[in-house]
């Protein structure tokens, strides 16, 4: 079965047609990266799968059932989760409360697995959310959705104006949760960064894939790069421990 199915997905915004019969899919405990341009309408198929954004045609199916017409609470219950872009955490709870935030779910993971996978979050978990800096916040986002224990995860470009250290951090610990099981949706535009860690990729350009494929192939293929994504060919290094 397969952790998520978009079929001929289309979007708009009032008159102004955003996405263009997209087809993807993401297999049980793959990491996929959907890549592109900054107005591709990434963000918009997110929020078209998560029913933020309802489609005007098109299916949407998480784990074989269809979602397409769900509300987003409906479709959490299904077991996915979340990281939206904009790191919203509680700015007057401190990191210990934000994390009790979540109700509890079963799973792998839970708050003291979540402390040994963020070491920086343990030595600040009594600072409140607006003091931590925007890749603590970052860290605090993920951390709080995987004490859901997803089966689907979701991210919005969590490396967005993250210094590279703190990129390499957070991209280890998506990689931890697709090792735990966890099938990952991951929005990026840090192509190097994206394609090091996803098994596979696609491209999304003015609302249309134009690439579908493995992940490394697309990543070395510096032409269609800078053609497709718009990325630099700046060497991405990811760390063994």
């Amino acid at each position: 079965m397969k952790a998520l199915e978009v079929h001929g997905l289309n979007t708009y915004y009032g008159k102004s047609h955003v996405l263009h019969g997209v087809d993807l899919e993401v297999g049980e405990g793959e990491l996929v990266t959907l890549l592109g341009r900054n107005g591709a309408g990434k963000s918009t198929t997110l929020r078209s799968i998560m029913g933020l954004t309802p489609a005007h045609s098109g299916q949407v199916r998480i784990f074989g059932t269809d979602s397409t017409h769900l509300p987003p609470f409906r479709i959490a219950r299904l077991g996915v989760g979340l990281v939206p872009e904009g790191r919203r955490v509680f700015s007057h709870l401190t990191v210990e409360e934000n994390l009790k935030v979540p109700v509890d779910h079963p799973g792998h993971w839970n708050i003291p697995r979540v402390y040994e996978l963020f070491p920086r979050l343990a030595e600040r978990k009594n600072h409140k959310g607006r003091q931590l800096s925007g890749g603590e916040q970052e860290m605090l986002s993920i951390a709080r959705v995987l004490l859901l224990n997803p089966k689907l995860l979701l991210l919005d470009e969590p490396s967005q104006g993250l210094a590279p250290i703190i990129v390499q951090n957070v991209f280890k610990v998506i990689v931890a949760a697709r090792d735990a099981g966890t099938s990952v949706l991951l929005i990026e535009q840090n192509v190097r960064a994206a394609t090091e860690i996803a098994d596979r990729a696609y491209v999304l350009d003015r609302g249309a894939i134009t690439y579908s494929g493995a992940a490394a192939e697309f990543g070395q293929d510096e032409k269609r790069v800078q053609e497709l994504a718009g990325a630099s060919a700046q060497k991405w290094e990811f760390p063994d421990d």
